[in-house]
């Protein structure tokens, strides 16, 4: 059994070279893993499951493809895909997870993340995540149509872009206390996330922390088996 975590791809019809990164690492993933853990933002934006574009569909059937062939594949939400609901997971037959969520792996307690919750010093982010993620607020984006869906989703990346390049680094990161209180409170023994894009290995007192990298020119996945962990940077 060898399990593979990634996160971050942030993938969009501007980015064929990540998208087709992405589909060559599904066909690897499906041969050599038993199970793929995608920990968020597998999309730049995901506007709803009615999203009936070409390039929806295309990844949809990738993921779906990659599952029929014996990958079994899970979910968990990001900042920027967090409309994925169940019928995106249907169609492309793999499983939603909440955030955190926990598995057993050879005498380990692991913990899976996006890992926003735990940059506790970005306020801004904290008050339009509780906005964006109300039932409110998705009622009435679903009701719009996919072009002002588009429009809307747009203007928010650009608005996040602006008001990311004015904070400082640190804000952005997650916190110490966070993590080390979400250790303690859950006694894991490791805890996976990405969301920072910030990758490496974190060993300390309560723990490891695996940050897992932001796919650009290079991808990132997490390897987990029985004997290692191994946290691999690949060309695209």
């Amino acid at each position: 059994m060898k399990l593979g975590f990634i996160s971050d791809l942030h993938l969009s019809e501007n980015m064929p070279s990540i998208t087709e990164g992405f589909f060559d690492f599904l066909h690897t993933a499906s041969q050599e893993l038993s199970h793929l853990y995608i920990l968020g933002d597998l999309f730049e934006s995901w506007i709803g499951d009615d999203d009936d574009s070409e390039y929806a569909l295309k990844v949809i059937k990738k993921i779906n493809h990659a599952s029929r062939n014996g990958l079994e594949i899970f979910f968990i939400h990001g900042n920027r895909d967090f409309l994925c609901g169940q019928e995106f997971a249907l169609r492309s037959n793999l499983t939603l997870l909440p955030d955190p969520f926990f598995i057993n792996f050879f005498d380990q307690k692991i913990a899976l993340s996006h890992g926003d919750d735990f940059c506790t010093n970005d306020h801004q982010y904290i008050e339009f995540k509780k906005e964006v993620r109300s039932q409110k607020w998705q009622d009435t984006f679903l009701k719009k149509t996919l072009d002002e869906r588009l429009k809307i989703a747009s203007n928010m990346r650009d608005a996040s872009q602006t008001n990311n390049s004015g904070k400082d680094m640190s804000i952005m990161d997650v916190t110490t206390s966070a993590i080390d209180e979400f250790f303690v409170k859950h006694q894991i023994d490791l805890l996976i996330h990405g969301h920072t894009h910030r990758p490496k290995i974190h060993h300390n007192d309560v723990g490891t922390r695996v940050v897992l990298g932001d796919w650009h020119e290079t991808g990132w996945c997490l390897f987990l088996d029985q004997e290692q962990q191994e946290l691999k940077e690949f060309k695209l």
